[in-house]
């Protein structure tokens, strides 16, 4: 985000002489920065320290759907079928990798197997 704000902030100053260097719009962009990025990814580690992996990883895949909800009731923007169909795939395959891995690692731990290591 650094190189993009270095390649980014000259093009405004240019584009809009020293109203970008308003103390204002400086607070306001400072603020949208951090509520973007920021706080969001620090929320987001929050909660996986906190609840089991699985069910992060299904919340994290019904991201898309909130978005396109958001989209449509806040923006009045629809998704074609294909786009729809999409976002139901991606959380069907989070939802089938969750319960299929859990039976996995159920059934190598009853069989004695040693845990896999990661990569």
């Amino acid at each position: 985000m650094l190189v993009a704000a270095l390649v980014t902030v000259p093009v405004g100053v240019i584009g809009s002489g020293s109203a970008l260097l308003d103390p204002t719009v400086v607070a306001v962009g400072a603020a949208v920065a951090v509520l973007s990025s920021a706080l969001p990814y620090s929320l987001e580690l929050f909660a996986l320290r906190r609840m089991p992996t699985t069910t992060f990883a299904v919340l994290s895949s019904l991201g898309p759907a909130l978005a396109a909800l958001a989209g449509y009731l806040l923006l009045g923007q629809t998704l074609t079928v294909l786009e729809t169909a999409g976002i139901g795939l991606v959380i069907a395959a989070s939802i089938g990798a969750v319960r299929t891995g859990g039976e996995v690692s159920q059934e190598r731990q009853r069989l004695g197997a040693a845990p896999r290591a990661s990569t």
